[in-house]
This record gives structure tokens, sequence and C-alpha cells, in this order.
């Protein structure tokens, strides 16, 4: 499919597209969206920033166009994702298209008040976009019901798994009806989302359109090797190199991400950080500034960093390597967003050798080298005991506990069930 016009969309998104500018569809669109509408689950793999949100957003949308209105209290679609930019980002989309159709598109999530989204979901939803502990939140005080809700979507299911949210989304799973379509968007494939995709997909179509784990070829990447204690001031000249361009940092942890950023400030570099600290009100003014210019540099931990979705990022430093190698692809998947280019700079410190070597085998490709040289190993592993013995280095963030911790609890098979249906995940006590 090389038009949007070969899909057969109702014309209400057709010209929803045509006021976007979108004609051409991206690979993992001109994939799914035919296979969603002939009505099969869906594991969808593709690199962050190639359109997954249109890929299940316009096939849904045209569904839901041709059902009926939905009753008080439920949803005909829920969409979960792991964090709220996520969930916001998500449901911006899909607002923009629905504006001129009777479709409702509702969100919730946490950080925000309980009772205006109570109020929201009484008349009943269309589509409700939801992060997984908010959403039992309202389930609990039996604000919502799943019971018509026909069509399930979970986005960036990986990270979900990453955040523990296993058995939040296993209890949801309990409550959908067994007839339902369910489709599953991630940029990386572990032995956990395998799964859950065999707990919760019924004989899935599955569509690849880059292997899992690798990121965008329009990323520049490279790494330079530093001393923690030397980080700060070279991410300095770094920023100060490109000032007017924008720029993504991230931290290992809340702590870190809130102490650089006031260094930053500290320089006369504007800068705004987000993390698991911060209120949705503050998470959201500070994204606007950073869209607005009035910011150029976002400092951000891994959780909070889900979902922006800012057009010309150009660059990414990782102050900070992550211990888990998949979300060193999420992160630099904030840059080269729908096409363009960007470019992603690792900090490495001694300690930070077996994290950079997992990160390359994960790639399958060594990041070229941006400066410094490559810590020998007799250095590697005493650094690293030495960092978790006395804890942060002068001049870098605390590397004090995970925003998230991760259990890896893995997904329940289902029972088999009739043939065609969709069966219904057993909920564990």
């Amino acid at each position: 499919m090389t038009d949007f016009t070969m899909f057969g969309l109702r014309p209400v998104l057709m010209t929803g597209l045509e006021a976007h500018g979108l004609s051409t569809p991206t690979p993992i669109q001109a994939r799914a969206i035919p296979m969603i509408m002939q009505g099969h689950d869906i594991l969808g793999l593709a690199q962050t920033g190639t359109g997954k949100t249109l890929a299940f957003g316009l096939p849904l949308m045209h569904a839901l166009l041709g059902a009926g209105r939905p009753s008080p209290k439920t949803t005909q679609a829920l969409i979960l994702a792991p964090t709220r930019e996520l969930v916001n980002q998500i449901a911006e989309t899909l607002n923009g298209f629905a504006r001129k159709t009777p479709l409702k598109v509702q969100r919730v999530v946490g950080g925000a008040g309980l009772n205006p989204q109570i109020q929201k979901l009484a008349k009943g939803c269309d589509i409700l976009v939801a992060t997984p502990g908010r959403l039992l939140d309202l389930l609990d005080r039996r604000a919502l019901t799943l019971s018509e809700t026909q069509m399930l979507v979970l986005d960036e299911a990986d990270q979900m798994l990453d955040l523990g949210f296993i058995h939040a989304l296993r209890r949801i799973a309990s409550l959908l009806p067994k007839e339902r379509q369910t489709l599953m968007f991630s940029a990386t494939m572990s032995k956990q989302m395998n799964e859950i995709a065999e707990a919760y997909l019924d004989r899935p179509e599955r569509i690849q359109v880059a292997a899992p784990g690798r990121p965008a070829e329009k990323i520049d990447q490279a790494v330079h090797f530093v001393a923690q204690g030397d980080k700060a001031r070279l991410l300095e000249d770094y920023l100060k190199a490109h000032p007017d361009e924008r720029a993504l940092v991230f931290a290992r942890t809340k702590h870190g991400a809130e102490k650089l950023m006031k260094l930053l400030n500290s320089w006369e570099i504007p800068a705004g950080s987000i993390h698991g600290n911060k209120s949705q009100a503050q998470r959201e003014r500070t994204l606007q500034s950073f869209r607005e210019g009035r910011i150029n540099v976002l400092v951000a931990t891994d959780v909070a960093a889900r979902g922006i979705d800012i057009p010309d990022m150009r660059h990414v430093y990782n102050y900070e390597l992550p211990e888990v190698p998949e979300n060193y692809v999420h992160r630099i998947g904030r840059t080269a967003r729908a096409g363009a280019s960007g470019r992603a700079i690792a900090f490495c410190a001694p300690a930070e050798m077996g994290d950079l070597r997992a990160i390359e085998r994960l790639m399958k490709r060594d990041l070229a080298i941006a400066g410094g040289t490559p810590w020998p190993d007799e250095l590697a592993g005493p650094a690293r005991a030495q960092a978790r013995k006395r804890g942060p280095a002068r001049g870098g963030p605390r590397p004090a506990k995970t925003e998230a911790q991760r259990p890896r609890a893995g997904g329940k098979r289902r029972a088999p069930g009739k043939s065609g249906g969709k069966d219904r995940v057993r909920h564990s006590a």
C-alpha cells in the first residue's frame, strides 16, 4: 500500500489525513492498517517515531464510526500505555482526527484528580486512553466497566512489562469480553514479550518493519568515554556547541535528573526536568516550555520520557547509560522522528563498560567513538564496585534507586477457547 486512499478508510478520516498533510503511509502503517481492518489480532514491531499511533488509531476509528453509541460508564476501545506522557500524546493525535466525527476520545492518567475523570466517563466514550494503574482505580470505584470493550491496544508493551504492570494487565484482561480484537505494539522483543503475546493475542499477524531492538537508521550514534566526575562539564560543552537546538538528556534516576537540571541552570543553560517526582501539571508545563522553545534542554528519566514526540529533537545525550539495553533504543528513538535525522551521544564512565557492551550486542554493532579511549576491563570492574560502594562521583547525579522497579513476571497462557474467539486471560488470585 503506497497511498492512504488504497485502504478504504471512511471519508472523514481521509479528510483528516489531508488536513495533516499525510498521503503516504509509513511501513508499519502500510502493513498494519489492512490487517487490523480485516479483524486480525496484531503483534507490531517497529522503531519509535515510525507512526505506530496512526497504525492502530486509523483502523480503530474506522471501525467505531460504523458502530453504535457507547453506553454510560463504558468504552468501546481501550488503549493502554505505560506513561502519562504517552497517553497524552496518543489522545491528542486521535482527537485531531475525531474532532469532526461523533467519536469521543477520553484519557485517564495518574497524577490528576479522580473526580473529574469519573465525570468524563459517566456518559461513556468511544476510545479510552489510559495508564494501567489509574484505569484500575476507576474500575475499583465502578466508574467504568469493560464489558462492552471490543478492541484492546497495548502500546509500548515492553515498557509496561519493564515497569511491573504485568499483574495489572492480567487483571484488566480478565474484565474484558472474550470476543475482542487485541493489538500489541512495541519497539523491542524479549522473552517476557513473547509470553504476554501468547497470553493476550489470538493467532496474531506478526508485523515487523525492522529488527527488534534496532533504532532508526538516520540516528548518528556515538560514545564518548569520560570519567564520571567529568560528565557534567562535557555535557556543557556539547550543549553550548548547539545552543539553538533541542536536546534531551537522560539520567538514570529521579534525583539525578533534578540535580543535573539545576546544575545546568546554574551555568545559564535553560533546562527543565521531568521524572516521577513531578506532578502531572509540572510535567505538562515543562514539556510545553520545551515545545515552545523557552527551554532547549530537557533532562528526563526513562519512564517520564516515554511518549515525548517532538519532531525537531536533534540531540539525545545518554548522560548515564541504562542498565536495561532495550531502554537505550527507546531513549535515542526520541530523535530522528518521522524520517528526520538526529544525533545520539552516550557518555561512558569506567563502571558503565558492561552496560555499553550490552547495548552494542543488542544492536549488533559497535558505536563510533566521539571522544576518549575505551576503558580497559581491569579498570571497569573495580570502578563499578567502587561506584556502588561510595555513591556518586562529585559533579554527577546520585545513582539512587531506579525510578521504577522491574519485577520480571511473565504472562500466563490463555485457556483454549472456541475457534476464532478471544479467550480471557486466567486471573490468578
